[in-house]
């Protein structure tokens, strides 16, 4: 069961999302992060894991300063679950470094991360999947515009993330996000 612990951690996560939306819509960006945990708790995680999907984008999204409250509040197993989803950090400025330096990185990354880390990048990568098919359902291909590698590189990159967690995470939740990347593949222009 959930306790009180999983309520701290979606008090946390929608203030540090507070203000953000999904790209190129008005929807709020705590639905994504809901919904991986609901992935997460959906393919057997544990508490400590849903935790981790919830706050899986808080150091990418909002920096390094996210790091001394999550280890606080929900310890070091959690805080590498978050690190293990983070592919890239803002620096400074708030830049980060090339879209597909960072891209090969967290493939070769997810080639040797722990179950735990695994479970919580598949079901982001899959709840962001299932996204953008439902996009191109309504939007068609101009969904792609929303992405700086724009259709060819999403369309790689889903494809290598499907490859690499058949292998790595083998199970429904993969065989969900490779048939979701074919889904994407499939939908006519």
């Amino acid at each position: 069961m959930l306790t009180e612990k999983f309520v701290r951690a979606t008090e946390l996560a929608l203030r540090l999302h507070a203000t953000q939306r999904r790209k190129g819509t008005q929807i709020p960006y705590t639905s994504h992060l809901l919904g991986v945990a609901s992935l997460v708790l959906e393919n057997g995680g544990d508490e400590e894991q849903a935790i981790a999907g919830l706050l899986h984008d808080a150091i990418e999204d909002v920096g390094p300063e996210a790091v001394p409250a999550i280890r606080e509040m929900f310890g070091e197993r959690v805080l590498k679950m978050v690190e293990g989803c983070t592919d890239g950090v803002p620096d400074a400025s708030g830049q980060k470094s090339d879209w597909r330096t960072r891209k090969l990185a967290y493939l070769a990354h997810l080639e040797q991360a722990e179950a735990d880390v695994l479970l919580v990048s598949a079901s982001d990568k899959l709840y962001n999947a299932r996204a953008i098919v439902t996009d191109l359902h309504t939007v068609g291909r101009a969904v792609f515009d929303r992405f700086t590698a724009g259709e060819a590189g999403t369309l790689w990159y889903y494809g290598e993330l499907a490859r690499i967690f058949q292998v790595r995470l083998p199970g429904g939740l993969s065989k969900e996000l490779e048939r979701t990347v074919d889904l994407m593949k499939a939908t006519p222009h």
